[in-house]
């Protein structure tokens, strides 16, 4: 972009230093600040000075990454702080009640703007210089700065050559400013924060969800400890095809991802082969990608957060992140142990948005315990204090360390039963208990609480790729498993029943199908393979060994729906909890099969393994030695 040279005497009449600029601040008026990294520092410096000479001065901000030395105790009497978000820099002063919080969409901020709800009379920004045209460009930050400044009385602008010009909705005409203030300065950076264990784990999980050709929204969250959550994804994004971003946030780590060749945009519905943002924080890096570079498209917030325009997406993936949830689906996004610790953001305008999308998710991401893994972040009932960001009846997906729940039109007890699989094992026997004394689940349930004590996944998962390209996926059971087994055993035929159990039942009860999925993972293994569907997952068929500690030979046994009989998976299952037990030191198998069962006979018989039977009154009785 080739900016006026000439600007500063052009529009000499408009030109000022901070410190003439900003004593057209009185005292009792609303003062804006631009947001995040594009934050005009020089201005806010020059204002904190004049602290001495002002009184109840009313900050407003979506959020600022500069020092915020105005939200000091110091300066009580001066500023007061009222933050859409609240950051790190102005939290203290918040959680002491010397600051103000107000929850609110991020796609409603204009709308107070616009509406004179929250009328300005200060704002102060940061832009680039003109260009020949007379326009000059607000650069990293569109947000509800685009907003602010087409309803503030008096606009003062920090003239920064180092602003990137960002493409989109970003310009302004410089006789919209007021006051022009030159200020060659470095913006405010922030690095990508280093992700855990923990974070990466849910951002791989977070990564199974996203599909080819969705168009991706990263959340602007952040724990403690922990980073920022959603973008955790990004590194396992790397191999998917033609993925479109559409988000209120980018950080540097969206680089990597398109370089990588993931990010095409050509399958978004609309803003196609563009990356919509309304924001970006980072280093100088990234505000030299974001230069002038027409992959991106800078947009106000009320577009890119419109949950209207967002349901148009199809694939639209939403990735937010909570700091506790409650067993029947509440979620807090801005509090943490009842204290406002963040704020809403964007987390309702892209849920609303992405479960409206053909083909879209909604994902809540959460680790299963604070940093210390003193405490569970999900409870039987919130913290006294936290809002409900998030309501039971519209959380979809729930991703912790520990796996994926969702929960969208399942029962309490469904919901329950799937929240606690995913908690951190420790937690796990106390949250069912005390979601058996909330009476969410059924009082037997209390009894199989230690059976929530699950093995690691990753040693139970294969894959079995079948003539016809279809692909079965195996993990080990899961308590949330039950509906599903329910109807796995009862499409069964009365012969599959008859060679699985021997008997020739038409019912099950409710207990024989929590045995099925409630099970000793110290001494008993079960898996199933499972099909996706549109609503999640079926399973076809089920693998278990029981083991015999005096002898330290399990009894193995599976069924497979009779579909999907004769493709090859009875002998995958067979092999699979065959290494599965090898590994766990088990000496082999035992097997009790009908005489009329020659699929099963058949895939003992010519297993790897020294195999010998007998038979009596129609069953043999294998032993398999590994």
């Amino acid at each position: 972009m080739e900016f006026d040279s000439n600007w500063q005497e052009r529009y000499k009449d408009m030109v000022s230093t901070p410190k003439k600029a900003v004593r057209h601040i009185r005292s009792g008026q609303r003062i804006f600040i631009g947001t995040g990294c594009g934050e005009p520092t020089e201005l806010v410096n020059a204002m904190t000075e004049r602290a001495g000479e002002l009184a109840d001065v009313e900050i407003v901000q979506l959020f600022t990454k500069g020092e915020a030395m105005y939200a000091q105790k110091k300066f009580a009497d001066s500023f007061m702080v009222n933050s859409f978000f609240i950051g790190q820099n102005v939290r203290g002063m918040i959680q002491e009640g010397l600051g103000s919080y107000t929850p609110i969409l991020l796609s409603n901020i204009p709308h107070l703007f616009n509406s004179g709800r929250l009328p300005l009379d200060v704002a102060l920004i940061q832009v680039t210089p003109p260009d020949k045209n007379g326009k000059v460009n607000l650069g990293i930050s569109v947000d509800i700065v685009k907003s602010a400044t087409e309803n503030a009385s008096l606009i003062i602008a920090q003239v920064n050559p180092q602003m990137p010009w960002t493409q989109g909705d970003s310009c302004i005409d410089i006789f919209d400013i007021d006051i022009l203030v030159p200020s060659d300065t470095p913006l405010i950076e922030k690095e990508d924060e280093p992700l855990n264990e923990i974070s990466r784990t849910i951002g791989r999980n977070v990564a199974s969800l996203i599909p080819d050709g969705a168009t991706i929204q990263f959340g602007m969250g952040r724990m403690p400890g922990f980073g920022r959550i959603p973008q955790a994804a990004i590194e396992f994004l790397k191999e998917k095809k033609d993925l479109g971003i559409h988000s209120e946030i980018i950080t540097d780590s969206i680089i990597g991802l398109i370089e990588s060749g993931a990010v095409t945009g050509a399958r978004k519905s609309f803003d196609r082969g563009r990356i919509v943002v309304s924001f970006c924080m980072g280093t100088r890096k990234l505000y030299d990608y974001v230069d002038n570079n027409p992959l991106f498209c800078f947009r106000p917030t009320e577009y890119v957060n419109d949950s209207i325009v967002i349901s148009q997406q199809t694939k639209m993936m939403a990735i937010n992140m909570g700091m506790e949830i409650d067993l029947t689906g509440q979620i807090s996004t801005d509090s943490i142990d009842g204290k406002f610790h963040s704020g809403i953001g964007g987390i309702v305008d892209f849920n609303r948005g992405a479960a409206r999308a053909k083909d879209g998710r909604t994902i809540v991401v959460i680790p299963s315990t604070n940093i210390e893994e003193s405490k569970s972040r999900i409870v039987t009932q919130l913290s006294p204090g936290s809002g409900v960001t998030i309501t039971r009846g519209t959380v979809h997906f729930v991703v912790t360390e520990y796996g994926i729940a969702y929960l969208y039109g399942k029962s309490i007890q469904e919901r329950v039963m799937a929240l606690i699989s995913i908690a951190h094992p420790k937690f796990r026997e106390q949250l069912c208990k005390e979601a058996v004394e909330a009476h969410y689940i059924r009082p037997d349930m209390a009894e199989v609480g230690d059976k929530f004590i699950l093995p690691s996944d990753e040693s139970m998962k294969s894959t079995l790729l079948l003539d016809d390209g279809s692909q079965i996926n195996f993990r080990s059971v899961r308590p949330t498993d039950e509906p599903s087994m329910r109807d796995l055993v009862y499409d069964l035929s009365r012969e599959t029943i008859y060679y699985r159990f021997m008997s020739q039942q038409s019912k099950f009860s409710h207990q024989q199908i929590q045995n099925f999925v409630y099970i000793d993972h110290r001494k008993d293994v079960a898996i199933v393979g499972t099909v996706p569907e549109a609503y999640g997952e079926d399973i076809i068929c089920v693998g278990r060994y029981y083991l015999d500690e005096r002898t330290n030979r399990a009894e193995v046994a599976f069924v497979i729906r009779d579909e999907w009989q004769n493709r090859r998976i009875g002998s995958h299952v067979f092999k699979l909890l065959a290494d599965i037990a090898r590994r766990n030191g088990i000496t082999g198998f035992t097997a009790e099969v009908l005489r009329d069962n020659q699929r099963m006979r058949t895939i003992f018989n010519h297993s790897e393994f020294k195999v010998t039977h007998r038979i009596e009154e129609g069953v043999y009785s294998f032993v398999i030695d590994f």
